[in-house]
C-alpha cells in the first residue's frame, strides 16, 4: 500500500493508523515473498528455480487475493486469483485441518494448462482458520504428448489432477503420489516439486503466525478490508483520469496452421474499463487455445500496467476490469479443447490492450514486443531415437525471450520477458540438467525496430544435443510471420526464425526431430520502435553501431546516420 492507495490523514490518530496499516502491509508482502523464495530454493524443476515461473499469494476466507509475491508471472498470479474460489467450493472450510494441502492442475480451475500445479493450504491460528495460502509453479513434465501444441484434446496433453488432498494433516497421500510418479517422464522431479510447493505455503503460514502474534491480530479481516477499500478507490481514481470512449485494435498471431486474429474493443467508463473480444478468431484444433481465466489474467495485466501500475495487485484492484469473451473464441476454450501452449496466444494480449490504449494515452504505452516466450521443450534418448539412442532419456525446457517494445521516452529491453516477467534460464543450468549443449547465445544485431526510441534486441541461439546426437524440439514459437509492430512511425522489430544449422527451415509449431550432427538455430524477434527514427539522438545510434548491435547499413537506412563503414 503506497501513497497512491492510502488517503491523507485528517488527524493524529488517523495518521498513526495509516502508519500501522502501512507497516502491516509491508510485512504481508514480506510474508508472501518469503513464500515464493522458499519455492525457488527448494524446487526441482529448472522452470521454477532458475526462471521463476511461479506465483504465490495469500487469500482471505472468501477466496479473495489479499497480496501476491513480487516474484511471479501475471498469467499465474491473476489466474490463481480465480482458482482459490474453486478450491473452496470443492473443499468446505469447516472440513480443513492444519497440515492439509490441496492440489490441482485442471486448466479450467487453475492457470490454463496441465503443466502448472496449483497448491492451496489453510492457515490456522490458535485452532482457527485465518487465511489461505496458494501458489502455482510450472513443472517440466506431466506425461502425455509433453508440452507442445500437437494435442487434439486436453486428454492427450498429460495427467489431469482434479482438486484433491496431496497432504492430509501433514501426511502424504501415497495413492496420489503413486499416480503422479507413474504418469511422468521425470517422476522424481515432479514429486519433489509438489513437496516444494507445500513447503512454500508452510513457510508463508509460519511467517503469518509470527506477524499476527506480533501485532496481536485475531483476524486478517480488518486489514483485508482496509487494503481492498484503498486499492479499489485508487484504481477507480486512475481510471477517472483517462479519456472516456471506445477504442479498437487488432493483432495477428502466426497460429498453428493459419493466422489467428485477436480483436478487442476497449471502453473506458466512469467506474471501470470494459474489454470485448468480439471478432477474435475461433477455436483451434490444436493446443494454442486459451482458457478464459488465462485470458482474463493477461488482459487485466495489460490494462493495469498502463492504467494503475502503482496500485497493489489484489482482488479489489482487479474488480473494475470487466472482460467479455465470446463463446467459440480461441480466447474462451471450453473443456476438453487442447490448451497446452495457451501462452503463445495469451501473452500477446497486453500488446493488444496497448494497441487500444495507444489511442487514448499514447505516452503511457509501449510498442509491440516479442511477448510470447520462446521456451522450446527439448527431448532425447530412446523416446526419440529408439534402440539407436546414444543418450539417456531427457526432457528439458529452456526459457528465452526476444526484445520488448520501445517506450515513449526509453528504448525497449533486450532479451527480456514481457509480459511474463520470467528470468532467462542460464546456459549452465540447462546444460547441467540435461545432455544439451547451447553453442551460441547472443544478442541479435539489427533485430530492434528503429524509432525515436528503438525496440529491444532479440537474441540468436544455437542448440545441440551432447555428442551431436539426435534430439527433438516441440516448437511453440510465434512472431515469425507477424513480427512485433512499431508505433507512431516506429519500425517493426525483426521477425523470428526457426531453422537448422544447415539452413533447413523448420515449422514454428509442432514436434520435429533434429537429426544427428545437426543443431537447432533460433533467431528471436526484436521489439518494435516508437516514433520517427530520424528523430533519434545520433549519439545513441552511434553507440549501437559501435557496440555491433546496429549495422552501418541499417543505421544509414533507418536513421540517416552515415559512418565511414556504411
Amino acid at each position: 500500500m503506497n501513497d497512491a492507495v492510502l488517503h491523507r490523514p485528517s488527524s493524529a490518530s488517523e495518521a498513526l493508523e495509516r502508519i500501522r496499516l502501512q507497516v502491516m502491509w509491508n510485512r504481508l508482502i514480506a510474508v508472501v515473498e518469503e513464500q515464493a523464495q522458499t519455492m525457488i530454493r527448494t524446487a526441482f524443476s529448472t522452470t521454477v528455480r532458475e526462471a521463476g515461473d511461479l506465483s504465490a499469494g495469500i487469500f482471505d476466507l472468501e477466496g479473495r487475493m489479499l497480496a501476491q509475491a513480487v516474484t511471479g508471472t501475471p498469467g499465474h498470479v491473476n489466474s490463481m486469483a480465480e482458482s482459490v474460489a474453486h478450491f473452496l467450493r470443492a473443499i468446505p472450510p469447516e472440513t480443513m485441518r492444519p497440515g492439509d494441502h490441496y492440489i490441482t492442475n485442471d486448466p479450467w480451475l487453475a492457470t490454463g494448462h496441465l503443466h502448472d500445479l496449483t497448491v492451496v493450504t489453510p492457515a490456522f491460528m490458535d485452532g482457527r482458520l485465518v487465511a489461505l495460502f496458494a501458489n502455482t509453479a510450472h513443472v517440466i513434465d506431466v506425461g502425455g504428448l509433453g508440452m507442445g501444441p500437437e494435442g487434439r484434446s486436453v486428454f492427450e496433453e498429460g495427467l489431469s489432477i482434479p482438486i484433491v488432498t496431496c497432504f492430509e494433516q501433514g501426511r502424504p497421500n501415497e495413492t496420489f503420489f503413486a499416480f503422479l510418479r507413474a504418469n511422468s517422464r521425470t517422476p522424481a522431479e515432479l514429486e519433489g516439486d509438489v513437496y516444494s510447493l507445500c513447503a512454500c505455503n508452510e513457510a508463508g503460514i509460519r511467517r503469518l503466525r509470527a506477524m499476527m502474534e506480533e501485532y496481536r491480530l485475531d483476524s486478517l479481516e480488518p486489514l483485508a478490508e482496509a487494503i481492498f477499500d484503498a486499492s479499489l478507490k485508487a484504481t477507480l481514481a486512475e481510471i477517472a483520469r483517462l479519456p472516456k470512449g471506445t477504442w479498437r485494435a487488432e493483432l495477428v498471431s502466426d497460429g498453428y496452421d493459419e493466422p489467428i486474429t485477436l480483436s478487442a474493443a476497449l471502453t473506458v467508463h466512469e467506474d471501470g474499463i470494459a474489454v470485448d473480444y468480439a471478432g477474435t478468431s475461433p477455436l483451434s484444433s490444436r493446443g494454442i487455445n486459451v482458457p478464459p481465466a488465462y485470458t482474463r489474467a493477461y488482459t487485466c495485466f495489460g490494462l493495469k500496467v498502463v492504467v494503475a501500475p502503482e496500485v497493489p495487485n489484489n482482488w479489489a484492484s482487479l474488480l473494475p476490469f470487466r472482460i467479455t469473451i465470446p463463446p467459440g473464441s480461441i480466447l474462451n476454450a471450453p473443456r476438453p479443447y487442447p490448451v497446452s501452449v495457451r501462452h503463445v496466444i495469451g501473452q500477446l494480449l497486453p500488446d493488444l490492450m496497448m494497441g487500444c490504449l495507444a489511442q487514448a494515452v499514447p505516452e503511457r504505452v509501449a510498442a509491440e514486443g516479442s511477448s510470447s516466450l520462446w521456451n522450446p521443450p527439448l527431448r532425447g534418448g530412446s523416446q526419440v531415437s529408439g534402440p539407436r539412442a546414444v543418450l539417456p532419456d531427457f526432457e528439458i525446457i529452456t526459457f528465452n525471450s526476444g526484445g520488448t517494445g520501445a517506450r515513449w521516452t526509453k528504448d525497449g529491453l533486450s532479451a527480456c520477458a514481457f509480459p511474463s516477467g520470467v528470468r532467462t534460464m542460464p546456459v549452465e543450468a540447462t546444460e547441467n540438467a540435461a545432455p544439451i549443449v547451447i553453442w551460441r547465445k547472443e544478442l541479435r544485431p539489427d533485430s530492434a525496430g528503429a524509432g525515436r526510441t528503438r525496440g529491444g534486441f532479440g537474441q540468436t541461439m544455437v542448440i545441440g544435443a551432447a555428442e551431436d546426437a539426435e534430439f527433438a524440439v516441440n516448437a511453440i514459437f510465434d512472431r515469425v510471420a507477424n513480427p512485433p509492430r512499431g508505433r507512431f512511425g516506429g519500425k517493426d522489430g525483426a521477425p523470428g526464425a526457426v531453422l537448422r544449422d544447415d539452413g533447413v527451415v523448420l515449422r514454428t509449431k509442432g514436434y520435429q526431430v533434429i537429426p544427428a550432427g545437426r543443431r537447432l538455430v533460433l533467431h528471436l524477434p526484436g521489439g518494435g520502435g516508437m516514433g520517427d527514427p530520424r528523430e533519434r539522438d545520433p549519439a545513441l545510434v552511434a553507440r549501437d553501431v559501435a557496440d555491433g548491435l546496429v549495422s552501418p547499413e541499417a543505421a544509414a537506412r533507418d536513421y540517416g546516420f552515415v559512418t565511414d563503414a556504411a
